[in-house]
């Protein structure tokens, strides 16, 4: 059941940004799109109090409930800058605002990297705080191998994004030949 309510939140993670981003650009109704996109962080919450019943009904804590606290971990780190990414996309095709700035070369890009990066760890330290939390609520009582397991992945992933963004500082982006960076 874990698993389908996190593909059911990834669906409609994408259904409402799009519903929200229509209403805001071509229905001309720039407000029910912002109360439609405010709606996204109502699917984590729920995919937060299942999980945690699941737990509390006596589930064996698997790999399921690793996912999910990782899901909520990305979600709160890069829900917003998605949906921030995306609505300057819309508003640049759709509604003839101006064109988004990439990630851009060399310093610039390194920088962003390392914004990015950031996001990562708190994406990280959020999963880390929900698996860590659920491996107290489950105790002695069970095994949590498989959340600890979950923990030291986000912590992987952590490492490698930093690896990512050390080698953007000491690799710089160039730009193309021709283009200022």
């Amino acid at each position: 059941m874990i698993v389908a309510l996190i593909i059911a939140c990834e669906v409609g993670f994408w259904v409402l940004l799009a519903a929200g981003l229509a209403l805001r650009y071509l229905a001309k109704m720039p407000r029910l799109g912002a109360a439609v996109l405010l709606c996204e962080p109502v699917m984590e919450l729920v995919l937060l109090v299942v999980t945690t019943l699941d737990l509390k009904n006596g589930a064996v804590p698997d790999w399921k409930h690793g996912l999910a606290a990782l899901y909520i971990g990305y979600t709160v780190a890069y829900g917003h800058y998605t949906i921030k990414w995306l609505d300057g996309h819309a508003a640049y095709r759709l509604a003839g605002g101006p064109k988004p700035v990439g990630a851009g070369y060399g310093k610039a890009r390194a920088a962003h990297e390392w914004r990015l990066w950031i996001r990562t760890l708190v994406a990280a330290a959020v999963a880390l705080g929900l698996l860590q939390a659920a491996i107290w609520y489950v105790g002695d009582a069970g095994d949590v191998s498989s959340l600890k397991a979950w923990q030291y992945g986000a912590l992987r992933v952590a490492g490698i994004h930093g690896l990512i963004a050390v080698g953007y500082t000491v690799w710089p982006k160039k730009a193309p030949a021709g283009q200022v960076s």
